[in-house]
């Protein structure tokens, strides 16, 4: 394997670095120098700059979304006897007045980027997620009450640009 090949993998390894490339925001020789990789770090961090400059920086996301904000939402144990079913994943189901929990709903042309970078705001927020999901045209974010304006506005940063 050569060096560049070896650096994409390490890279793909660590969704931090692969998104801190994206944004232009890498000390490349210290990153290289954190990479497992045999060679000259001066080479794995060439092998950095030339593909940082490969990778697409666009927004992963629709700016024409809508977000809006549910509040009342709780897990239900059966979710075919609830008609007002916000949020479901297998047997997990999040309905209306059924609990404590927000719901932070968007749509529009979502992808599973767009939640990635939802997840990780909410993360660096410290704000508990309970359940998230994406489709192609919706994305919803779970949360506790007292969280749901923070988680809201993150949402809207996210998918809005």
């Amino acid at each position: 394997m050569s060096l560049a090949a070896a650096t994409r993998d390490a890279v793909r390894e660590r969704p931090f670095l692969y998104d801190a490339l994206r944004a232009g925001v890498v000390n490349y020789t210290a990153a290289a120098r954190t990479l497992d990789i045999d060679g000259d770090a001066e080479a794995v961090a060439t092998a950095l700059r030339r593909f940082a400059e490969e990778l697409d920086d666009s927004p992963a996301h629709d700016s024409d979304a809508r977000v809006s904000m549910q509040s009342g939402l709780g897990r239900v144990e059966s979710p075919d006897a609830v008609s007002a079913i916000v949020f479901r994943v297998g047997d997990a189901a999040f309905a209306e007045g059924a609990g404590s929990l927000t719901g932070i709903v968007a749509t529009g042309d979502l992808s599973p980027p767009a939640l990635a970078e939802v997840l990780g705001r909410l993360r660096a927020a410290d704000v508990a997620v309970e359940a998230a999901g994406v489709t192609d045209d919706a994305l919803v974010v779970v949360v506790g009450r007292r969280a749901g304006p923070d988680a809201l506005r993150m949402v809207e940063a996210v998918v809005q640009g």
